[in-house]
């Protein structure tokens, strides 16, 4: 990444800019879920909640936190609970459209990647909406067939998950 570039966990003052971002992306879908649903999804593990800066301007981000395997949090309801879980539920990743294919989200999902591998995660779980599938899958996320994500997320909506490669041994 460049050196005016950089990512960093949330703070308070970028949620705003995460929730503008998210409306931006979702909105036109009918997924959007608003400041106060995106917040309660950063709550529960902010080491692994994310925002991407670029040229002094929050121009992306990355909300995972720990949910149960197989199962997708309400789109409908903020969260509540917190779940102690290994799986790391990727809830969204979304950089601005004028950055897009320069390689930032490749970035955040590595960024992500290593920290939930050194907090001991064992698995990272998404729902693809909107055909986005193919591009989970060329990032080594695999369809759990088994599992139905609810009619919210989407009529085309795949559950998906990959496992944590544990850290190579020192030499």
């Amino acid at each position: 990444m460049a050196a005016e570039t950089r990512i960093r966990g949330i703070s308070t003052a970028d949620w705003d800019a995460v929730a503008e971002l998210e409306a931006a992306v979702y909105g036109p879908l009918g997924l959007s879920e608003g400041r106060t649903a995106l917040e309660s999804r950063g709550r529960p593990s902010p080491g692994t909640c994310f925002t991407l800066h670029h040229e002094g301007r929050v121009a992306g981000y990355v909300l995972a936190f720990p949910h149960p395997a197989g199962r997708c949090p309400d789109l409908h309801r903020p969260e509540r609970t917190v779940h102690r879980s290994r799986n790391l539920h990727l809830h969204d990743i979304v950089v601005a459209e004028d950055l897009r294919g320069r390689g930032y989200g490749r970035n955040l999902l590595h960024h992500l990647s290593a920290t939930a591998r050194t907090a001991g995660y064992q698995r990272i779980s998404l729902v693809a909406v909107c055909g986005k599938e193919t591009f989970w899958a060329a990032h080594g996320y695999r369809p759990q067939d088994e599992v139905t994500p609810p009619p919210h997320y989407g009529a085309n909506a795949v559950y998906m998950s990959k496992p944590i490669r544990k850290a190579a041994p020192a030499t």
